[in-house]
């Protein structure tokens, strides 16, 4: 298994929910509660040194429960290594994930998109408001609930 795989459950046992390769990428699903120390973790570890969060994308699952979950994509400069992680959502009705805009600065305009297009609440976010779509536009439209062609 890789590396970062093996440093998250040694280190947060009861966090890990999945760890799996496919086609060389490692993908670990985890809890969402400790998320914030899982990632700092990952990042200030000096053999590991995942101090790049090149994007985060909110994605639904419906109707499967938990139904929306959050994939973190990281790098690592030093050693040109990728992991993603994915943590879902405690709630479907009304979905919510710890803010990581303090562990990584590149978090603040992902986490804004994924709270616009999918209504994910990402709680601690300095300005959690709507990146792309108008303040009064109802609703999230990546949802899969949402019209095609709009309410």
């Amino acid at each position: 298994m890789h590396p970062a795989a093996d440093f998250l459950q040694a280190k947060f046992p009861a966090e890990v929910v999945e760890a799996s390769e496919y086609r060389g990428d490692t993908t670990v699903v985890v809890k969402p509660g400790r998320l914030v120390e899982i990632l700092t973790a990952l990042r200030d570890d000096e053999d590991l040194s995942f101090k790049y969060l090149s994007m985060i994308a909110a994605v639904d699952y419906h109707p499967a429960s938990p139904r929306f979950a959050a994939v973190y994509n990281l790098y690592s400069h030093k050693n040109h290594d990728r992991l993603t992680l994915k943590a879902f959502c405690d709630s479907d009705g009304a979905p919510v994930l710890p803010s990581v805009v303090k562990v990584f600065a590149t978090a603040d305009f992902h986490e804004r998109e994924a709270y616009d297009l999918m209504g994910i609440r990402f709680l601690g976010h300095p300005n959690l408001k709507r990146i792309l779509l108008p303040d009064d536009f109802a609703g999230h439209p990546l949802r899969k609930e949402f019209p095609q062609r709009g309410y």
